[in-house]
């Protein structure tokens, strides 16, 4: 029985040095498939469930391994992920900063990856491997430079089964409930060939192997009550306005006036629209970020174009515009336009993309690729939470790349915003996927904090979303075209909204407790053997 317990429980055995070629291939192969299987599950294809065998085959490729091993097998599974989920990142500068990027990005997945083949020798392994995971998207959020959420597994979710656990927990608890099953399924399949013979399995590991399983999916279950998109505040009819670039890439940024003008005339053809009877009359309306890269509180010809097609529809307009002050850096703003009294109020961008809008250590990277200087002025960060009172609905800003972050959109919330918008520019990216990737976020957000989400972009894909993620009106992209839609209103907050950083620090707590008790582990095993030592008369 007991040599039937050591098979059941200890990893198979390690290629040697005698082993055929294929035989030393196969885990880094897995390594790698199990990124491929999870970039394969974000949008824009509908393959959310490939998160799940992506993690038990993870799982398999980890469990048992030593640490200098899985921090190798990591960085495979982070290269076969983010490989081809960020290659939009060198869409018009080259392959070297997407490499370079997710050379960067592949480290936090390697490391994550070390931490779960430690936690993997404890017993109900997948609990705490799945946390360490959740330490590793946590860590990747924040450095460098402010972090890059980008590739959450949350973010994959927008159609799956477990997006209701975003309203419980926001995206960590999300995305650790699918990284938990995946894990689970491994073990659970792992355990099976052992039962199945009338081998003795511990009762602890099998109902920890099921609970895995069970856990998140009871949770998402039960958490369902929580999507709603009910108007507690009534409604409010919104306009997006998609006024499209001349041409693909960064020369857009030559032909400002161009795109200003695009996303005037498009106004006003809804203006027109309106007055035909063909429209319904909005509310207010949302331009996109950079929807006029010209200045307009120094630029008259870019005020009046602003204007007058403001006073055409007549109701107040947001209007993403580049900001230039005499001195200091550059703001990405966001203005309100009051169709009497011209702007009235702002917002800045606070996560100014690092590498986008502002360059860190300038002369460093210039030696690797001199794109970096056709970012001749730094963008520098805004501090203040964006919400405008649009005739009397109170609408929070996200800008563009702020969406990937879990305090953006929540803080807008929390100081009382009853819709979200998240005007964003993407005609740089051409047509990538990376406009999919960035909607799916605003999906999850919506259902996190239970509100309509409005995604305005330049070039497509803009959106109109209910508080239960679900897209009721879509664009084309690189089309010019304007979304006209009645949206809930909700003021209630979700436990997520509530909760804010809490499920996660609980989380870290997790994975730090795992680890802690694995290092406790190693230090009793060598003083152990190092008693055993003195005590050998050999």
């Amino acid at each position: 029985m007991s040599a039937t317990m050591i098979s059941v429980d200890t990893p198979g055995p390690a290629a040697t040095a005698d082993s055929p070629l294929l035989r030393r291939l196969v885990r880094p192969g897995a390594a790698a498939l199990s990124g491929v299987l999870l970039f394969a599950s974000f949008p824009p294809r509908p393959l959310w469930w490939l998160a799940f065998p992506a993690f038990a085959l993870l799982g398999w490729t980890l469990r048992g391994r030593r640490l200098r091993t899985a921090f190798g097998l990591g960085y495979l599974a982070g290269l076969g992920f983010l490989l081809p989920l960020l290659v939009w990142t060198g869409e018009e500068v080259g392959p070297v900063p997407w490499l370079a990027l997710v050379a960067a990005e592949a480290l936090f997945v390697a490391l994550a990856c070390t931490g779960i083949a430690a936690v993997s020798r404890l017993p109900a392994w997948p609990l705490w491997g799945a946390a360490v995971w959740i330490a590793g998207e946590a860590a990747r959020a924040r450095v460098p430079f402010g972090g890059f959420p980008w590739g959450k597994i949350a973010f994959g979710q927008a159609d799956g089964f477990f997006l209701p656990l975003a309203a419980l927990g926001g995206t960590p608890v999300l995305s650790f409930a699918v990284v938990l099953c995946g894990f689970g399924l491994y073990e659970t399949a792992r355990r099976l060939p052992a039962l199945r013979r009338g081998a003795v399995v511990p009762r602890t590991a099998a109902a920890a192997a099921l609970l895995s399983l069970l856990v998140p999916v009871a949770a998402a279950l039960a958490s369902r009550p929580l999507v709603q998109a009910s108007a507690e505040d009534g409604t409010a009819t919104v306009a997006a306005i998609q006024g499209n670039v001349p041409r693909l890439g960064l020369d857009f940024n030559a032909q400002r006036r161009a795109v200003l003008d695009n996303h005037a005339r498009r106004t006003e053809q809804l203006a027109a629209d309106v007055k035909a009877g063909k429209e319904p009359r909005p509310d207010f309306v949302l331009w996109p970020e950079n929807s006029s890269d010209l200045d307009p509180y120094r630029n008259a010809d870019a005020r009046q174009v602003i204007d007058e097609a403001v006073e055409a529809i007549g109701v107040p307009t947001v209007v993403g515009a580049v900001v230039t002050p005499e001195t200091g850096k550059l703001r990405n703003t966001i203005i309100e336009w009051d169709p009497q009294r011209g702007p009235v109020d702002t917002y800045d961008k606070r996560h100014v993309q690092p590498f986008g809008e502002y360059i860190p250590m300038r002369s460093v990277v210039r030696i690797f690729n001199d794109d970096v200087d056709r970012v001749r002025r730094d963008f520098g960060p805004g501090h203040e939470v964006g919400v405008f009172d649009l005739a009397g609905t109170r609408v929070g800003l996200v800008t563009c790349f702020e969406a990937a972050f879990d305090d953006a959109a929540r803080d807008t919330v929390t100081h009382g915003a009853q819709l979200i918008s998240v005007p964003s520019n993407n005609a740089t990216f051409g047509r990538s996927e990376m406009t999919y990737q960035q909607l799916a976020m605003s999906r999850v957000r919506a259902v996190e904090h239970s509100r309509s989400v409005v995604v305005p972009v330049t070039s497509g894909v803009s959106a109109v979303i209910m508080p239960d993620g679900e897209i009721v009106e879509q664009t084309a992209m690189f089309t010019p075209d304007a979304l006209v839609a009645e949206v809930p209103l909700r003021s209630s907050l979700t436990p997520a909204t509530r909760l804010g950083a809490v499920p996660e620090s609980a989380l870290l707590l997790l994975a730090a407790g795992g680890l802690a008790a694995v290092a406790v582990g190693a230090v009793r095993e060598r003083r152990r053997r190092a008693d055993d030592a003195v005590g050998d008369p050999a």
